[in-house]
């Protein structure tokens, strides 16, 4: 017969808590987590928010550590991901990383067809020219360059991207218009559907900021100048008002961020040789030798 061993209460204040990086809480060790990769600790609350999170946001196949300074770049392991989320997560999880395994993968694409979406398996002798590829599962014909219907010796559309309507099973193929409700990534050529929202994009699969009507990069334009002139002027879906709060509040963080290190600049000259001193000190204190 084995008898339960009560610790008394203030054995258990004694404790060591674990502090979390990411809501900056003190927990008990038996309620953080450590990532196996990289040993950090975080609270498991915390740390099944974030996985869910980036699983139903589709941000990432590869979860990465939250610790955006973790020295290891550390991943968190499915079988950690597993014991994190419910069933249905973790399904989502796989179908996200297969989708990405086929997008990076140079033999195999996905059939165009809205109503099909199979996955074919492309020729390796002619990867780097066009090539027919015929759907198993639909017999829908296309090339493997631009994804359009065949075109035998005519060239790939460059500028133009294709995309195709969602639900229509009959013919998949039509030419990019500016309203179109399905266009691709300029980046990594992913499909992406937009049915509500302003015409600034972000591609979920590569991070690519893009405008939506004409495809040019806003991934430096912070203030989207874009949408000021050319054909995309007052196209970006909010009001003129909203557009100057936005730039304010732009100029205002990085004017703060200017006026705070230019406060801070005299403060850290006049501080850095009281630091020298103090750390001089301490390494010539760890040199001394010991009494006898």
């Amino acid at each position: 017969m084995t008898t339960t061993r009560h610790r008394p209460t203030w054995d258990l204040a004694l404790d060591p808590l674990v502090s979390c990086k990411l809501c900056l809480g003190e927990y008990p060790l038996e309620q953080m987590t450590t990532v196996a990769q990289c040993q950090c600790v975080f609270c498991t609350l915390c740390l099944k928010q974030y996985v869910e999170l980036l699983i139903k946001e589709g941000l990432e196949t590869a979860i990465s550590c939250p610790d955006a300074a973790c020295p290891k770049q550390g991943q968190l392991q499915d079988s950690e991901i597993e014991c994190m989320v419910a069933a249905e997560m973790m399904q989502r999880y796989k179908k996200l990383q297969f989708e990405r395994e086929v997008l990076l993968d140079p033999c195999r694409t996905w059939c165009p067809a809205s109503a099909c979406q199979a996955v074919c398996q492309l020729q390796e002798m002619g990867l780097q020219t066009p090539q027919l590829v015929q759907c198993k599962a639909c017999d829908t014909e296309f090339c493997s360059a631009c994804r359009a219907s065949w075109h035998p010796g005519q060239g790939c559309p460059e500028t133009v991207p294709i995309t195709f309507l969602p639900g229509d099973a009959s013919s998949v193929f039509k030419l990019e218009e500016d309203d179109a409700p399905i266009k691709r990534c300029p980046k990594c050529k992913v499909y992406i559907e937009r049915d509500e929202g302003c015409a600034q994009m972000m591609c979920k699969s590569c991070r690519h900021a893009f405008c939506w009507y004409c495809l040019e990069s806003l991934d430096d334009d912070f203030l989207l100048i874009h949408y000021d002139k050319g054909p995309c002027r007052n196209k970006l879906g909010h009001s003129r008002a909203s557009v100057i709060w936005h730039r304010t509040q732009v100029v205002g963080i990085f004017a703060g961020f200017g006026l705070l290190l230019l406060v801070a600049s005299p403060f850290l000259l006049l501080a850095t040789p009281f630091v020298l001193c103090c750390k001089c000190k301490c390494s010539k204190g760890d040199d001394d030798p010991l009494p006898t």
